[in-house]
C-alpha cells in the first residue's frame, strides 16, 4: 500500500528548527523524524512513499539523493576509505516519489496534487510526517476493511495529563484540588487510511481536516 507523507508545512510551532530545516527533517536520534516515520511504515511492509513537498523541499530532496547508509548500518571500511562495503541497508527496497505541492498549500490541496500518483490504489495510507507512534498498523487496516461504507479513518489518542484541577468559589475560595491523569480530549495523531473515493468528497482549496 502506498504511503502519502505531508512534508510541506512551515512548522511554525517548531520555529527554532524550522527556520533552517523543514519540520519533517528535525532529528530524532541520528535520523530525521521523516525517516523514522518511513521506517515505521516499512516495518509493516509499506515501502512505496509519496512525499508531498513544499517549504524547503530542497532539503528533503538533498537528504535522500545524498543518503549516507553508513550512519545507521554496519559496514566494512578498507583501503583507507576508498572501499566501503555495506553489511546491511535501510532503504534499498524503498520507492520514494517526490512531488512539489506548493509552499502555501494546505493538507487537502497537497493530497489532491498527488492524486495522479495514487491511480490504481484501492486504499492508501497518509501521515502528517511530524509524529511517531507505536500503533500496530495492521489492526487499524483490518478494522477499516470491515467498514465497507467508510472512505476515511484516522487514529486518535487520549493524552495523559500531569496537572491538578482547582475548584473554587466565585469569591476565590479554593474548595478542592484534585490530580488529573486523563483528559476527555481525543487528539488527531495524523495517521490516516483512505479509500480512493475520498477524492469524490474533496474540493480544491478545502482542508482535509476542519
Amino acid at each position: 500500500m502506498k504511503v502519502v507523507l505531508f512534508c510541506g508545512g512551515q512548522g511554525t510551532r517548531l520555529r527554532d528548527y524550522s527556520e533552517t530545516i523543514p519540520k519533517p527533517m528535525v532529528p530524532i536520534g541520528y535520523r530525521p523524524i521523516l525517516w523514522n516515520i518511513m521506517k515505521y511504515y516499512a516495518h509493516f511492509g509499506h515501502k512505496d512513499f509519496i512525499l508531498a513537498l513544499g517549504y524547503k523541499a530542497d532539503r528533503i530532496k538533498d537528504y535522500f539523493v545524498n543518503y549516507d547508509e553508513t550512519i545507521s548500518n554496519d559496514f566494512v571500511f578498507s583501503k583507507g576509505g576508498k572501499a566501503i562495503e555495506l553489511l546491511s541497508s535501510d532503504i534499498d527496497d524503498w520507492r520514494i516519489t517526490f512531488v512539489d505541492t506548493g509552499i502555501q498549500s494546505n493538507i487537502g490541496m497537497r493530497l489532491m496534487r498527488v492524486q495522479e500518483h495514487l491511480q490504481g490504489e484501492e486504499m492508501f495510507l497518509a501521515n502528517y510526517a511530524d509524529g511517531l507512534s507505536n500503533l500496530y498498523l495492521p489492526d487499524m487496516i483490518e478494522h477499516f476493511t470491515t467498514q465497507p461504507d467508510k472512505v476515511a479513518s484516522f487514529m486518535t489518542y487520549q493524552p495523559t495529563a500531569s496537572f491538578h484541577v482547582v475548584r473554587m468559589t466565585d469569591e476565590g475560595l479554593v474548595t478542592n484540588i484534585a490530580p488529573i491523569a486523563h483528559s476527555n480530549l481525543w487528539l488527531n495523531t495524523g495517521y490516516f487510511l483512505f479509500k480512493q473515493e475520498v477524492f469524490d468528497y474533496m474540493k480544491y482549496g478545502e482542508e482535509l481536516v476542519v
